[in-house]
C-alpha cells in the first residue's frame, strides 16, 4: 500500500480509481483520504461511512489548484446512509443521471447526516431529463458551501433536496447555459434550510422551488393525517438573481423568507405563489415573507410582476422596503401585490452594474439588496 502516506493511515493518497474505492470503504473516523490529480471514472457507490463530530472522513483534492476530476457513469459518487462526511475540492462531470447524489439510503427513519460539500465543481451540459447536480434525499445537518454548479438535466435541479433539514447552502453559484427547470430546490418536507450570498445565472424556469411537487411516499419525514406541507422555514438572503426566468417560487410552503436580495432582469413574473401537491392534507401555500430586494426589471419582459395560482393564500404574504425599478418604464415601477406594502420605494434608479452589484452613488447602499445583507453567524 504504497499511496499511504503516513503509518497511522490517517491521511492517505489514491493515485487509481481502485485505490480510491478500497480507502473510501476502510476509512475510519478522522480519515482524510487525497485523490491526486487526473481523470477517474465515475459511478461509485459508498455506504455506510461514518466520521465522528470533531473527526469526518474526508476526501479532498491532493492539490486543490488542480483538482481531479471524476467523470461518468450514471453518478459519479453516489453515498448512502452515512454520516460527518466533507467532500472537497473535487471536479465532476459528465453523467447520465445525477452528478452527486447523498441519500438516507431509503431508511426513512434514519437520515443521513452531517454532510459537508464544499469547493466542488459539476458540469453536465448534456444530459437531458430531470438529473440533477447535488441530489440531497434524506439528509440532515449539512452544508453545502462555495460550490460551481454549470448545467444539469433539463428537467432537474442544480441542488434537489428531498425531505432534507437544517442545511445552509452558501456561497455557491448556478449557471446554466441553456433551459432547464430549476436551479436549487426544497420539497418533499424539507425545513430549516438557508441558502445565503448564491449567485444565479440564468439556473433554470425557477431560479429557487421554495417547495415543489413530490411523490407522497418520498416524504420526509412521512406525512401526518393533515397540516402537511412541501417545505417549511426556509431563508434566503444575500443572493443575486441575473435572468432570464423566475428568481424565487413559494410552491406549497408553509413559511419562507426572502429578503435582502438583488434581481435582475427577471422574467416572465418576478416571483410566483403556487400549489402543485394538492390535497385536504395539505396547507395551502402561505406565509412568504419579500422584503429589502432590489428588484431591476424590464417592462417588456413581464406577463405580471406576480403570478398567483389556485388553492393558495397570497394574503397571508409581505412585503416590505423592496426597491422596484422598472428600466424601460420607470413610471410603472410600482407593482401589484397581494397585500399593500410598507416603505417600498418604487421608480428610483439603485445603479447597480450589469453583475448586479453596487455602485459607489447606488441609493441602496448599505440599505436593501444582497450586498446590505450581514451574514450572522451560521
Amino acid at each position: 500500500m504504497a499511496w499511504f502516506d503516513n503509518a497511522e493511515a490517517k491521511t492517505v493518497t489514491a493515485t487509481s480509481r481502485a485505490q480510491l474505492i478500497e480507502l473510501v470503504n476502510n476509512a475510519t473516523p478522522g480519515t482524510t483520504i487525497k485523490l491526486a490529480p487526473g481523470t477517474y471514472q465515475g459511478g461509485m457507490h459508498f455506504s455506510d461511512l461514518h466520521g465522528k463530530k470533531d473527526r469526518p472522513i474526508t476526501i479532498t483534492a491532493a492539490d486543490p489548484d488542480n483538482p481531479p476530476t471524476i467523470q461518468g457513469g450514471s453518478k459519479c459518487i453516489q453515498i448512502s446512509s452515512s454520516s460527518h462526511l466533507v467532500l472537497d475540492s473535487l471536479v465532476l462531470q459528465r453523467t447520465t443521471g445525477n452528478v452527486l447524489n447523498i441519500d438516507d439510503g431509503g431508511t426513512i427513519d434514519q437520515p443521513t447526516q452531517h454532510i459537508t460539500l464544499r469547493n466542488l465543481t459539476i458540469y453536465n451540459k448534456s444530459v437531458k431529463g430531470n438529473f440533477d447536480g447535488i441530489k440531497l434525499s434524506g439528509i440532515t445537518d449539512f452544508l453545502v458551501e462555495d460550490c460551481l454548479i454549470e448545467d444539469w438535466g433539463t428537467g432537474g435541479s442544480g441542488i434537489d433536496m428531498v425531505g432534507c433539514h437544517r442545511g445552509v447552502i452558501r456561497g455557491c453559484k448556478l449557471k446554466r447555459t441553456n433551459d432547464g427547470a430549476t436551479g436549487i430546490q426544497c420539497k418533499g418536507g424539507t425545513s430549516g434550510i438557508r441558502i445565503l450570498r448564491c449567485r444565479f445565472e440564468n439556473a433554470g424556469a425557477r431560479h429557487i422551488n421554495l417547495g415543489g411537487s413530490t411523490g407522497r411516499q418520498f416524504f420526509r419525514p412521512k406525512l401526518k393525517d393533515n397540516n402537511n406541507a412541501e417545505a417549511r422555514d426556509l431563508e434566503v438572503a444575500g443572493c443575486t438573481f441575473i435572468g432570464p426566468g423566475v428568481p424565487v417560487a413559494f410552491v406549497g410552503v408553509d413559511g419562507a423568507n426572502v429578503h435582502h436580495n438583488t434581481i435582475m432582469n427577471p422574467s416572465p413574473w418576478v416571483f410566483r405563489i403556487l400549489q402543485e401537491t394538492a390535497g385536504d392534507d395539505f396547507i395551502a401555500c402561505r406565509d412568504g415573507v419579500f422584503t429589502d430586494n432590489v428588484i431591476v426589471f424590464k417592462q417588456a419582459d413581464l406577463r405580471r410582476f406576480i403570478n398567483v395560482g389556485a388553492n393558495t393564500t397570497p394574503k397571508s404574504f409581505t412585503f416590505a422596503r423592496n426597491w422596484w425599478y422598472c428600466e424601460d418604464a420607470p413610471g410603472k415601477s410600482k407593482p401589484s401585490l397581494p397585500t399593500a406594502e410598507k416603505d417600498g420605494v418604487y421608480g428610483k434608479d439603485p445603479k447597480l452594474n450589469a453583475a448586479g452589484k453596487v455602485t459607489k452613488q447606488s441609493p441602496v447602499l448599505g440599505v436593501a439588496g444582497a450586498q446590505a445583507w450581514k451574514e450572522e453567524q451560521v
